[in-house]
């Protein structure tokens, strides 16, 4: 099991990040001892042809008192020979079927827990908060579940199987010379306690630059996005070079965390290359003394040279490996970090009965974002069923806040909200959010079509509904004259359509769920007067079918509801239908007269 602590920011840190996921990945256990498996006979076969080589020499110096005559019972040098042949060409069709399989397993244990990290990273991630993803950068996010995937992936491809052929070739290598002779084992070996503890020393010195690599990209992708996103802004005020300028910092400060990562990995490959020398040496000089005074066999000799070249020179690519490794590890801490970030929204285990009459209930209830003061205090409301209430204030009264948690995208810090006699909390989001149609004060469209669009929270819906709902909207006038109609295609978050229009399709998109609670946040802010008197007229329709709640600023969208709720530092301050707020010339009156041009009335004494 992983240990999580929290970080200086409060980001949950995984230590052992690689030994949380193989406890996270049982499914893949089995293919994983598979690919083992047929490495480990890859590598056998791979090292099978010194051993012939030495062999062979063996032969052709000693005949039929050859290691190969008393193994085969063959006298013959050329009998012995080609055995040998015929022995090697089933090693190197071994050794190829084996490279085959353990490549397939290896690269599709990488793909599969790449894609099931992804998809579990993203479902997770999805179901967090409002408040965590706003208070998070999006490119954050966005590096983790893109970038740190893949370089997982390219870990498990490359650096899983290279670090398990490395300690293969230290054992079989090992096992031959052992064989051979004891001295020359201990003197060809004698390089790797060395490589083994600059290993450790480099991998220590490494993990702290990789974790700076991977928060530097994070960085980078979130300016990237961000900019990206905002550039009409950047254009409108001309702050093209400014923002240039801006990215170049990120930039840079990623180029030079990778500098500094690969500064230090690089510095091993020459410390492991000295190390190398001084065992091959060893072998050479030493070996061949033996061979000269008798004490070993020419062949022998000839492929503990050769197994010297295979023990110690793949050892120049660990800097490599740790490079990976440690890449790995870094990626792997922070997709389980993200995993690991607790729901603070929970989905309830209770369904509502049918149908959803949408009666909505607030009582006491106190709110705010993060660790902040308070932004509502004590709010008390009843929208009966089948009612149009609205609620007005000024900025920053807590409108919008009171909208989400009656959507449950937060939850109260005191008191609670109901739906038909239960607390929303204890509601799954089946019965919650899908009785609900909900239009947003910040219109996101995905890129697809208008119908796709508009269909997008029932998608079984029939053309005829969709454009039943694009008419109720006040929308289809617009898309019926587009090229392709409801088949037209909308640029990521409806770039090609005006804020109106974008508008009209995210209340389409709302009509259609014919829901039983409708919540609207500034629906109609982008409209004209013509177009919003048409889209009250539907609204009055709908509302005959649901209960409806109206956030607005402008009070002509509201003056027809059964009740308005005004809000003023998070608190109700009066409550009524248009005329009676009028008459009583509080906030209310005020605003009214602002908005309309008449006389502000005398306020009412209180």
């Amino acid at each position: 099991m992983s240990t999580v602590v929290k970080g200086d920011a409060g980001a949950a840190v995984i230590e052992h990040p690689l030994r949380a996921l193989w406890s996270r990945q049982r499914r893949y256990r089995g293919r994983f001892r598979a690919a083992v498996l047929a490495s480990t006979i890859n590598k056998i076969a791979d090292v099978a042809p010194e051993i012939l080589i030495g062999v062979a020499i063996d032969v052709v110096v000693r005949g039929q008192d050859s290691w190969a005559a008393s193994l085969l019972g063959v006298e013959s040098r050329y009998a012995q020979l080609a055995w040998l042949a015929a022995i090697n060409v089933v090693v190197w069709i071994i050794e190829s079927l084996s490279e085959y399989v353990a490549a397939v397993l290896w690269r599709g244990l990488s793909q599969g827990v790449e894609h099931d990290l992804r998809v579990e990273a993203y479902d997770h991630a999805q179901h967090l908060d409002l408040g965590w993803h706003e208070a998070r950068p999006r490119g954050t996010t966005l590096a983790t579940l893109n970038d740190d995937v893949n370089q997982l992936e390219r870990f498990l491809d490359i650096g899983v199987p290279a670090i398990l052929q490395t300690i293969l070739n230290v054992l079989l290598v090992g096992l031959v010379f052992a064989a051979a002779s004891m001295q020359l084992t201990l003197l060809a070996f004698l390089p790797i306690p060395l490589i083994i503890a600059g290993s450790l020393l480099f991998q220590r010195r490494l993990e702290p630059l990789y974790v700076r690599v991977r928060s530097a990209v994070a960085d980078l992708s979130g300016a990237l996005q961000a900019n990206l996103a905002g550039i009409a802004t950047i254009k409108a005020f001309t702050a093209e070079e400014r923002e240039r300028e801006r990215i170049e910092q990120v930039s840079g400060a990623y180029r030079r965390a990778n500098e500094a990562a690969i500064r230090s990995s690089a510095a091993f490959v020459p410390l492991v290359r000295v190390a190398i020398l001084a065992g091959f040496t060893c072998t050479l000089l030493f070996g061949g003394w033996a061979a000269l005074n008798g004490t070993i066999e020419v062949g022998l000799y000839s492929v503990l040279v050769f197994m010297t070249q295979r023990l110690l020179w793949p050892l120049t690519d660990v800097a490599e490996v740790l490079d990976l490794y440690q890449r790995g590890r870094a990626s792997t801490a922070r997709i389980l970090g993200l995993l690991n970030e607790p729901i603070e929204v929970p989905q309830g285990d209770r369904s509502l009965a049918k149908p959803v009459a949408g009666r909505v209930e607030i009582e006491q209830v106190r709110a705010g974002y993060a660790d902040g003061p308070d932004v509502l205090h004590g709010i008390d409301m009843v929208v009966p069923a089948g009612e149009t209430h609205a609620i007005v204030g000024s900025t920053g009264a807590g409108k919008s806040s009171l909208l989400r948690l009656i959507l449950r995208f937060d939850d109260p810090r005191g008191g609670r909200v109901l739906l038909d006699g239960v607390d929303v909390r204890d509601l799954d989001w089946d019965s919650l959010r899908g009785s609900m149609g909900y239009v947003a004060q910040d219109i996101y469209l995905f890129a697809g079509t208008i119908a796709e669009n508009i269909a997008y929270g029932r998608p079984n819906a029939t053309r005829e509904q969709i454009i039943a709902a694009a008419r109720a909207a006040a929308a289809a006038d617009f898309i019926e004259v587009l090229p392709g109609a409801y088949d037209a295609t909308v640029g990521e978050n409806g770039v090609t359509l005006s804020g109106g229009q974008r508008q009209r399709i995210a209340l389409a998109r709302a009509l259609l769920r014919e829901p039983a609670v409708l919540v609207l946040d500034e629906a109609t802010s982008a409209v004209d007067n013509e177009t919003e008197a048409a889209i009250q007229k539907s609204l009055r329709r709908a509302g005959e079918r649901c209960t409806t709640i109206v956030v607005a600023h402008r009070l002509s969208t509201v003056r027809h509801a059964h009740r308005i709720w005004v809000l003023d530092g998070g608190r109700v301050t009066e409550a009524g239908t248009h005329d009676e707020l009028v008459a009583a010339g509080g906030s209310y009156a005020a605003l009214w007269a602002v908005q309309t041009g008449e006389p502000e009335p005398e306020r009412a004494s209180v």
